[in-house]
């Protein structure tokens, strides 16, 4: 199957390693081409050597400085001379109970997670040059139904997946897609520092993978290769939904 990818451009932001690197190889494997954000400077140049310096560009920057979105989708511009989308990831927040969190921890977060990601979206139209955009965010299962310990994230990821379904409704008429993407238990780095605070860390994760309806934890390709489809022209009618990717986990459709 054509994706019809060949020689499109997104901006990928969170990519230096685990949903927004997996997704920036698949997009590189279908034959579009990236410009890769993220605050690891070392990582990004290592990984444009790998994936082809010809169809990678790389921005260190970190997405709490609001010029970043503006000037990661002029690079691409520049670059390649076109923009046809973007998928918009960043770090998770830190953990806390209910009471726990500081009023400096969800003031960042907020800033880091969902203010990044409105100006992210923002400029992606602002510079856009494809009459069919496509913008996708990274969200999580807590959009659904709130996970222990993650009171941050449940508190904005859901706002977010509420703009999913404004933002494309008033994009629409312009051609623009707006989708989110939840992701479960997927094997990246975040997950294994998450159970290394666990006494062990190896039980910890087959109780995780016992929890999943197929009995695993994900892969970061597999979560690659759906963000991949939905960015395509191939998903042309896919907008103002948020899909799971999580092996069954979240109870409801």
């Amino acid at each position: 199957m054509d994706l019809g990818l060949t020689d499109r451009v997104f901006v990928i932001t969170a990519a230096s390693s685990g949903l927004g690197l997996a997704t920036a190889e698949q997009l590189l494997a279908e034959g579009a081409r990236v410009v890769l954000v993220a605050r690891s400077g070392d990582r990004l140049a290592e990984h444009r050597a790998r994936l082809g310096e010809d169809r990678v560009v790389t921005l260190t920057a970190d997405l709490t400085d609001a010029e970043v979105p503006d000037r990661a989708c002029r690079l691409a511009l520049d670059t390649f001379g076109r923009l046809d989308g973007s998928f918009i990831s960043a770090g998770g927040p830190p953990g806390g109970s209910a009471l726990s969190n500081t009023d400096e921890q969800w003031r960042e977060a907020f800033e880091s997670v969902f203010l990044a990601a409105i100006r992210a979206i923002s400029a992606t139209v602002e510079h856009g040059t494809a009459d069919d955009l496509a913008i996708g965010l990274v969200l999580s299962t807590s959009v659904r139904t709130w996970l222990p310990g993650l009171t941050i994230s449940n508190g904005l990821r859901p706002g977010l997946a509420n703009l999913v379904s404004q933002y494309a409704a008033e994009l629409g008429p312009r051609g623009v897609r707006v989708f989110g993407l939840m992701p479960g238990s997927i094997a990246t780095n975040r997950l294994t520092r998450t159970l290394q605070g666990s006494d062990d860390p190896e039980q910890a994760l087959r109780e995780v993978a016992a929890g999943i309806p197929l009995r695993r934890i994900g892969e970061p390709a597999e979560f690659g290769r759906v963000a991949c489809f939905l960015l395509s022209p191939a998903a042309s009618y896919v907008s103002g939904t948020v899909i799971p990717v999580d092996g069954a986990v979240l109870p409801t459709p």
